[in-house]
């Protein structure tokens, strides 16, 4: 198991904290999602063989980016 942490720009309300925390939670080998709107940032829970580019891909599809924190 591991912690991630990646910055998310392009979220702008609540809703879209949801939208993000479902999109990470849809990655295989995510265990669990903690996203903020301010400032920002996911912290994720995941199997090791989770990379950030499927976390940056997942977001991308809902518009968001993500960088590595």
């Amino acid at each position: 198991m591991k912690t991630i942490e990646i910055n998310i720009t392009g979220m702008t309300c609540m809703n879209c904290v949801k939208h993000a925390r479902t999109a990470l939670l849809g990655v295989p080998g995510v265990v669990d999602a903690n996203v903020s709107l301010d400032p920002g940032k996911a912290i994720i829970q995941s199997e090791d063989n989770v990379e950030i580019d499927s976390l940056k891909e997942a977001l991308s599809v809902e518009g968001y980016v993500g960088s590595p924190a």
